[in-house]
């Protein structure tokens, strides 16, 4: 396959001509932040952390769903792009309910990473306190709305992984949640399989196993990878 050479951070790299920019910067080493971003499922470019900034383009393309090219001038750490992404991790914050206090993923939350990462010690914009529900009717696990950032990692997983497709995205705006079958509690449902792939996908502590405490959901993100790549290659041991 023909190989395209690039400049990420005046760094030259090389990527194979089917792969993204973040494909490319992660194999070089290069971090880019990103949220809606999983190892195994589709990218769909959802959160908008991985904005970055390409030579001869005004606008900001996200690096999950931007092909590389052949001369590709890449910058993914300029002061315009790290105001972007610290707007968006507080606009996350407030439009939330995220009492990382009380929350079961507290020290192991891909969103509260994100806040440190950013060097956000305190949320500029007014706080939504929407009201959000918490469903347990699941025998194994639980959906808390007001943890939930929409990155929809759950729908991915369970649709091309699990092949279930139990989980889907309903409203708009700020309304948006996410759903299982026909808006019907979670433990109702006739579709999931109960495998648990939505849950270690999830990035924070909106989709967690019943009876975790405080600071004790950890997701195994690892597990979705894996299960691709077994696939793909056939090394599944009977």
């Amino acid at each position: 396959m023909p190989v395209k050479t690039l400049t990420i951070n005046d760094e030259l790299v090389s990527a194979r001509e089917d792969e993204t920019l973040l494909e490319a910067a992660q194999d070089a080493g290069i971090h880019i932040p990103t949220l809606c971003h999983l190892e195994g499922v589709g990218d769909v470019g959802a959160c908008r952390l991985c904005l970055v900034e390409i030579a001869g383009s005004n606008k900001l393309q996200p690096a999950c769903v931007t092909k590389v090219f052949e001369g590709m001038e890449v910058n993914t750490n300029s002061d315009r792009l790290q105001k972007y992404r610290r707007t968006i991790v507080e606009m996350l914050f407030a439009e939330g309910n995220h009492i990382c206090s009380v929350c079961v993923s507290n020290d192991h939350c891909e969103l509260q990473d994100l806040a440190i990462e950013m060097g956000m010690d305190h949320v500029r914009l007014e706080y939504h306190f929407p009201s959000r529900s918490v469903d347990t009717s699941h025998h194994l696990f639980g959906v808390d709305h007001n943890r939930c950032v929409l990155c929809t990692r759950c729908i991915r997983v369970c649709d091309e992984i699990e092949g279930a497709h139990t989980w889907d995205m309903a409203g708009r705006g700020t309304k948006s949640h996410v759903i299982t079958d026909l808006n019907q509690p979670w433990g109702t449902s006739q579709t999931c399989t109960s495998c648990g792939k939505c849950v270690n996908a999830c990035p924070t502590g909106a989709l967690f196993n019943k009876g975790a405490s405080v600071g004790e959901m950890i997701h195994n993100r690892g597990e979705i990878d894996f299960l691709v790549t077994a696939r793909q290659k056939k090394q599944w041991n009977f």
